[in-house]
């Protein structure tokens, strides 16, 4: 369903501390994504949506929400045309696309398609 909220991410300067810190927290488990081209953790988080610690290595923080999309190309479209900027589709092979973008208020969201026919980039 178009809009509905998918996933989340914590970008992390230190990944092993921030996994501790929420499963000390929160009691949450996570799994790392083998074979990635990053580190990538991730967990139910109780239910839905699930989401991830993953390992920066710069200065950006802050919670990233992704939202369903069924077309994410006319979804980034859109998003352009309402005062956005969208970012580049990429694909998770397997699993789907997803862009980072930001708001018209600065804000970075993220759009996500399933589709397990994605390439590998």
């Amino acid at each position: 369903m178009a809009g509905r909220l998918v996933h989340f991410e914590l970008p992390a300067g230190d990944a092993d501390r921030a996994q501790r810190f929420y499963e000390d927290l929160f009691g949450w488990s996570f799994s790392s994504w083998e074979g990635g081209p990053i580190d990538y953790r991730t967990t139910r988080a109780g239910g839905d949506p699930g989401g991830a610690v993953w390992a920066v290595d710069s200065d950006e923080r802050g919670v990233i929400v992704y939202f369903d999309t069924d077309d994410i190309d006319a979804q980034l479209a859109r998003l352009a045309e309402l005062g956005g900027e969208a970012g580049d589709k990429q694909p998770v092979p397997g699993m789907g696309w997803t862009s980072l973008c930001k708001d018209p208020e600065g804000n970075t969201i993220g759009l996500w398609q399933s589709d397990e026919s994605a390439p590998a980039a």
